[in-house]
């Protein structure tokens, strides 16, 4: 999206939490500013400081537009933003943990953040940007009303890269790719896994990923030491070429409760591979029942698992999910579509703040 808005003229500027990655940032060509910012803390001293450096850097750079991305940096993003003479666009990438989870710490908090991002997302000309169809329903189910909110399918996938290639050989090999959370079903994917291995004993399950210490539902390290154990399974932490990964599987597999637009399976989709997701928002965009994969519901293990072996039972029809899955990966994913649909946004929200000056 930064090189969607870089292509059409605008100075871009970056500011983030930097750890690693800088130097990849400026080479790009944007001006990068860092932020004390750490995913997942409440501390309010700790939401304080960054808004305050948010705030700042509004005051020095002057932004025609503040594009803000996921649930937390819209909400600190945009309280930095009050009072300043800028257009924010709010992309809610997906509803996290606060609006997911069940546990009673995210519905303690769940009610205080739908009616902040009511405030805050209706305030000016803010606009919100969401990425399903069921997103955006969650919003004007807010009383957003619909003309603030915009839908685009993610932020792009590199065609290039992720390109199509034959299935490894055998034996089947699962793959699944994400944070290592109990949202993203990944218990009910061991779980299933281990039953399906009852008729399938080769079967293997690769997957990458860490867990996430900011997020509640992260998985407990005694769990993971206890998944490395199993016959089949294979953790293999972070994986510095994802595209690599998913073209030593055959089947991607994401049970997640909620996705804003699983990247993950985008990714999967591009390098032709069939895929199984759970039947909920964010995963349906990608995995189409029946066209480019095979939905079940979330958290049922004994469904996933008769997916899982269906699919993998069968070369002809994973090889026709494939096909299917790199054609929409191509038509509604493609980073060359993605960023025709922002620059158009970009434009449309810089002649509004123009026409009040």
């Amino acid at each position: 999206m930064a090189r969607a808005a870089r292509d059409l003229g605008f100075e871009v500027h970056v500011a983030t939490r930097v750890v690693a990655g800088g130097d990849a940032i400026r080479a790009e060509g944007f001006v990068l500013h860092e932020v004390p910012f750490a995913r997942g803390r409440l501390s309010p001293l700790a939401a304080l400081k960054a808004v305050r450096a948010i705030h700042q850097i509004h005051r020095e750079v002057k932004p025609a537009i503040s594009h803000h991305v996921a649930l937390q940096a819209s909400v600190l993003a945009s309280l930095a933003a009050l009072g300043r003479d800028v257009v924010c666009l709010n992309a809610l990438t997906g509803f996290g943990y606060a609006f997911t989870s069940d546990d009673p710490k995210a519905r303690l908090i769940r009610p205080v953040l739908a009616r902040l991002l009511k405030i805050l997302l209706v305030h000016g000309e803010n606009v919100a940007l969401v990425q399903n169809p069921d997103d955006f329903a969650t919003l004007i189910g807010l009383g957003i009303p619909a003309e603030r909110v915009r839908t685009i399918a993610g932020s792009g996938v590199d065609l290039e890269r992720f390109a199509p290639s034959a299935e490894p050989a055998e034996p089947i090999v699962i793959g699944f790719a994400g944070r290592l959370l109990r949202d993203k079903g990944v218990h009910t994917l061991v779980a299933a896994h281990q039953s399906a291995r009852h008729q399938l004993l080769s079967l293997r399950l690769e997957i990458a990923g860490e867990p996430d210490g900011a997020n509640p539902t992260s998985i407990a390290p005694e769990v993971l030491d206890k998944w490395r154990r199993l016959p089949g399974v294979s953790l293999r932490g972070q994986v510095a070429d994802i595209a690599q990964f998913w073209r030593g599987v055959h089947i991607a597999v994401l049970p997640s409760r909620r996705e804003g637009l699983p990247k993950s399976m985008i990714e999967a989709a591009a390098c032709g591979r069939p895929m199984i997701a759970a039947d909920v928002p964010g995963c349906r965009e990608v995995v189409v029942h029946d066209v480019t994969g095979i939905v079940v519901p979330a958290d049922d293990v004994a469904a996933l698992a008769v997916a899982i072996r269906w699919l993998s039972e069968s070369r002809e029809l994973r090889k026709q999910y494939g096909i299917a899955a790199r054609e929409l990966a191509v038509r509604k994913f493609g980073a060359p579509a993605i960023a025709k649909q922002v620059g158009a946004l970009y434009q449309h929200l810089s002649k509004i703040r123009d026409a009040r000056h």
